[in-house]
């Protein structure tokens, strides 16, 4: 049995009911996402993998929160790490127009910044994995904001609501002696919220493209 979090004080696969009954948080933000794209008529491939990566943290944290197995805890880190990498390269295929040897390049530095810091597990508590992360998306954030995309600021939101989940997944051993349940799962929910916004951002700005490249009915 793996042991991370306050919540956890046994064995049984019930021993952290609200971090595992929280990952249904992912679930419904994967339906809205797959709702706000039908609508705006641009569920194209790419944009139904990203749905079903956050589907798929539902069910790989949902594993790791009742079982707490190290097979479980793959399954649970892997979609993560496949969402963020899959959505800086639609995000800067399709919303920037990067070509696919420099989004390469930046995938290979992202990867290269998370396993170098997954050296340090006992810094914040494991949350510094998700440095890279956050830098890039601060970034992204700015560009979306400085170049007036549709929903400028969702991305710049998206960023104070992934530094605010991480302060509470930072603080999950710290508060424990305090408050029993812990703060992981306001991970969970918040970090949902967050990739409701990142698909949003996404959807709008595709659906705006489209619109864009259709041009005036003659």
């Amino acid at each position: 049995m793996i042991d991370l979090y306050c919540e956890r004080l046994g064995s049984g696969i019930w021993a952290e009911p609200v971090n595992a009954a929280t990952n249904l948080a992912f679930l419904l933000a994967a339906w809205l996402a797959w709702r706000t794209a039908k609508r705006a008529r641009v569920l194209s491939v790419d944009l139904r993998v990203l749905i079903g990566l956050i589907a798929c943290i539902a069910v790989g944290s949902g594993l790791f929160h009742t079982l707490a197995t190290t097979w479980a805890r793959v399954l649970d880190e892997v979609p993560i790490l496949l969402f963020q990498l899959a959505f800086v390269w639609i995000y800067c295929r399709r919303i920037i127009g990067m070509r696919p040897i420099h989004v390469a390049g930046i995938i290979l530095a992202y990867l290269a910044a998370a396993f170098w810091a997954r050296q340090f597990p006992h810094l914040l508590n494991g949350s510094l994995t998700y440095a890279p992360a956050f830098s890039v998306l601060i970034l992204l954030g700015g560009y979306h904001y400085g170049t007036a995309r549709c929903g400028r600021t969702l991305l710049l939101w998206a960023s104070l609501l992934f530094l605010a989940s991480l302060g509470f997944r930072t603080a999950d051993a710290a508060v424990c002696p305090y408050f029993p349940l812990g703060t992981h799962f306001l991970w969970h929910v918040l970090n949902a919220v967050l990739l409701y916004l990142l698909m949003h951002g996404l959807t709008a700005n595709i659906g705006n493209a489209q619109s864009m490249n259709k041009g005036p009915a003659v």
